[in-house]
């Protein structure tokens, strides 16, 4: 607990064994006779509430200051000064003492919330150990450059990203990806940081300056979630701004016309102070958002960050999930699994050719064909001018001679037909030179473990259709369609085409359902933009994607999408039920206080009573990251 927490409660404290003093020898008539003049009961009344009352008192003087009048502390400040002025001091006091309960409760259910996304600051490396000049020295983390080498010793933090060049360990990723299973670093294998290292001691090479490592991009996303309001807290917001003031104009009203008509002055001031505190909307400002918080805060412990609550209350409506194939559905770790050659051209001229073109490229595609050519022993010659044509394939000079690599459709705009006979399921990549047919080389990529089971999940979930979009060939996308279970597929898409197929498929959405669109690559940021949820992939997905979309799924498992689907769900129930109860109590008590039927006590507990429960509600909320789903991570 905060230390200015803890003040706050001690202050209470000492008000309530105060208060409970001043009414125990006031109700047995033990005071001096003094006492029985209602101003000297008064100031024996004013100690207790100024104890516990201060702070509202200042901040409802700010607010006539600044000229925002209309706040809870107002409401509270008059009330009580009316039943002050009305000779009721026991209940003014009570009136104080138990909104700053009701306060204290509220900082405590927001600690506690905020506790949630606050242990993902946690992760930030304080500092790092680089090897120059024969020695190590302790720098801090955005002192590393790109190409400095790392030394993490065992218990110690990954300070940026990087890829190990010696040593072996286990790594802990709980904090990035929530999942409680340790990896394994090996030569060669890829970090990020964030990540402790276990009991070996690992050397690592900085391939990305602190500010674009993980952490950061973390860190990031996690201020931006705060600034984005759901339709429902936006909804509060507007309704509390306009229902405040209404709420101070008709108490005035009803203190000052009922006595006009020969009402006593004394009855209807009460009655309008009890109205003033039955109205207080901190319930509705405080809890509803409070739920949100809650909710993402679940989410990011599930290993899956939510840029803002607007976008959890979009995942609770989600019917239409369209994704991309290839690093999204399937692992992305491409391998040559057949090479087709034309008629007199052998297998080492295809590969030397097609692997020349592609020696430029980062596409898994281009990285797993160099693979294969150097296991078979190939040094690629030089290629110049190089031209790359996005989704379609690549123009290259290679020893003085044009050689084209892409798809059958590429090759044929060029005049040139494709011969090979392609086997159904593998992506191919058709070469020719000099406008000469060369062959083809097949490439295989593998569903990922997960997939079928995140499918499933998402069904369960409420997700009414599942769409693959790919660049790739049709056989290939029908395949990994067939083994996932998709719905429809469409095939041989380019970045542009990508967007427009999803506003074909938003035209189509029912009533109020909405579209998530999960994808990795630099390519598929602008559809990210476009649908109504963008999701990346974390850990393997570019910059741009996860710049460009609205979740992001840190470890890359897809199961964590259908279980943050059930958060967002709940979190809206929780909101509405909130909404729901609080104005529902708060109208019925405040019709009988203008009846005359309800005492300060009954507004008490329409104001402080209802925010408390509404509180316990939202509180509900932190531990909704513990539901666990047949086919999530936890159980295999």
């Amino acid at each position: 607990m905060e230390r200015k927490q803890k003040r706050r409660l001690r202050r209470i404290i000492l008000a309530a064994a105060l208060f409970a003093a001043v009414l125990a020898v006031d109700r047995l008539g033990v005071l001096p006779a003094v006492f029985t003049n209602r101003y000297y009961a008064m100031a024996l009344y004013l100690a207790p509430y100024l104890l516990c009352g201060t702070p509202v008192l200042r901040k409802a003087v700010l607010g006539v200051k600044n000229r925002q009048p209309f706040d809870e502390c107002f409401l509270m400040t008059v009330a009580t000064v009316g039943a002050f002025a009305t000779a009721e001091n026991a209940e003014a006091v009570a009136v104080m003492l138990f909104y700053q309960v009701g306060e204290w409760f509220q900082d405590y259910a927001v600690g506690r919330s905020r506790g949630s996304v606050k242990a993902l600051m946690e992760i930030v490396p304080t500092f790092a150990r680089v090897e120059r000049i024969g020695a190590v020295e302790t720098v801090e983390p955005d002192e590393v450059a790109v190409g400095d080498v790392l030394v993490i010793r065992p218990g110690e933090r990954i300070p940026v990203d990087g890829t190990v060049l010696s040593g072996e360990s286990w790594l802990d990723t709980s904090a990035l990806t929530g999942e409680s299973v340790p990896r394994r670093a090996g030569e060669g294998t890829g970090v990020v940081s964030g990540c402790i290292n276990g009991e070996g001691l690992l050397r690592v090479r900085c391939d990305k300056v602190f500010e674009d490592s993980a952490v950061s991009r973390i860190l990031a996303l996690v201020e931006e979630a705060a600034e984005k309001k759901s339709a429902t807290e936006q909804f509060i917001t507007r309704f509390a701004r306009h229902y405040t003031p209404a709420v101070v104009f008709s108490a005035l009203a009803l203190a000052l016309v009922p006595p006009i008509f020969g009402g006593a002055w004394s009855t209807w001031i009460y009655r309008a102070c009890a109205f003033l505190v039955i109205s207080c909307p901190c319930a509705l400002v405080i809890s509803v958002p409070l739920a949100f918080f809650g909710g993402i805060g679940a989410a990011s412990r599930c290993g899956v960050l939510v840029k803002g609550s607007n976008y959890l209350e979009l995942l609770a409506r989600l019917d239409t999930v369209v994704s991309d194939k290839t690093g999204t559905l399937t692992k992305g770790q491409f391998k040559v699994s057949a090479i087709l050659c034309a008629k007199d051209v052998s297998r080492m001229d295809l590969l030397a050719a097609v692997s020349a073109a592609e020696s430029g490229s980062t596409h898994p595609i281009a990285q797993a064909i160099l693979r294969d050519a150097a296991e078979e022993g190939i040094v690629p010659p030089a290629a110049q001018e190089v031209q790359n044509h996005a989704g379609s394939g690549v123009t290259a000079l290679v020893s003085g001679e044009t050689v084209l690599v892409g798809s059958e459709a590429f090759l044929e705009q060029a005049g040139i037909s494709c011969t090979a006979e392609v086997p159904e399921g593998v992506t191919v990549c058709h070469a020719a030179r000099n406008g000469v047919y060369l062959g083809a080389v097949c490439i295989s990529d593998a569903v990922k473990d997960e997939a079928p089971q995140a499918i499933r999940a998402l069904r369960r979930q409420g997700v009414r259709r599942m769409v693959m979009l790919t660049g790739d060939r049709a056989p290939a996308a029908l395949a990994v369609a067939r083994t996932l279970g998709v719905d429809e597929v469409y095939a041989r898409l380019l970045p542009g085409d990508k967007v427009a197929k999803v506003e074909e498929l938003l035209a189509t959405l029912p009533a109020g359902g909405r579209l998530a669109f999960i994808g990795d690559g630099i390519n598929d940021a602008p559809v990210l933009r476009r649908a109504d949820v963008g999701i990346a992939m974390g850990s393997l997905g570019s910059d741009a994607a996860i710049e460009a979309a609205d979740v992001v799924i840190m470890d890359d498992d897809l199961r964590r999408l259908p279980r943050v689907m059930e958060i967002a769900r709940r979190t809206v129930t929780v909101s509405r039920q909130n909404i729901v109860f609080a104005l529902a109590v708060k109208a019925a008590v405040l019709i009988i206080s203008a009846a005359g039927l309800a005492t300060m006590w009954t507004a008490v507990f329409a104001d402080v009573g209802v925010a408390v429960l509404c509180i316990l509600n939202a509180m509900r909320l932190l531990s909704a990251h513990r539901t666990v789903d047949k086919d999530s991570p936890e159980r295999l």
